[in-house]
């Protein structure tokens, strides 16, 4: 199912749409404005610094410290498997995992230049600032944990690549979360950059070659 042409058919129609909607300031925007709200009251209604806390530490978790550095590590680790599994090109990971860190800032700043989307406090952008629109610490989190599971899962049993699969869907959606949570960024902020990275896996997973082949 994850490797089926409807998976990045869905997420480039989604991206398409949402991006599409963030430039002309369209009706679908009031999906975030509804999150926001949403959001807003369950912290007045049931303050909770436990919660907070947990939102901030989260949003932290895409930041190119410590999401980078795992995602070198990992590709070092899988190219250490790789070779142990017999693998032709066995170092193949590491150039992946270094490509994939040059990738996402390659991806997101221009469109955040392009979108200028103010964030939702809704302070206009200073000159030279870039905007909210894809939110960058979830597509940091989703390409680097993204790439670094499957570089992994290649080298790996059935039973620890879906657990490795597991932990970078777990730590992408956690960081959208305390992200929206803590006021970071908008709801569709992101989406989009969960869809763009959807793109990119799906991609890197028809392509990337498993060590016994």
């Amino acid at each position: 199912m994850a490797r089926s042409v409807a998976v990045p058919v869905t997420a480039a129609v989604l991206l398409l749409v949402v991006s599409w909607q963030v430039a002309v300031d369209g009706p679908l925007l009031g999906v975030d404005r509804s999150v926001r709200a949403a959001v807003r009251t369950s912290h007045r209604e049931h303050p909770s610094a436990l919660l907070d806390h947990l939102g901030h530490l989260l949003s932290d978790l895409g930041g190119g410290v410590p999401a980078v550095p795992v995602l070198l590590a990992a590709g070092g680790l899988a190219a250490w498997w790789w070779r142990r599994a017999g693998a032709g090109r066995w170092w193949l990971p590491l150039p992946v995992a270094a490509l994939t860190a040059v990738l996402i800032p390659l991806l997101v700043v221009p469109a955040k230049a392009g979108f200028a989307r103010p964030g939702p406090l809704g302070d206009p952008l200073l000159p030279g600032q870039w905007g909210w629109y894809p939110s960058g610490h979830t597509a940091t989190a989703t390409f680097s944990y993204g790439v670094a599971a499957l570089l992994l899962a290649r080298a790996a049993g059935r039973r620890t690549a879906r657990g490795l699969a597991a932990a970078a869907v777990v730590l992408a959606l956690g960081v959208g979360a305390g992200l929206v949570w803590s006021d970071f960024h908008w709801m569709l902020d992101v989406v989009a950059s969960w869809c763009l990275a959807v793109l990119v896996l799906w991609a890197l997973d028809r392509w990337l070659p498993r060590p016994g082949a």
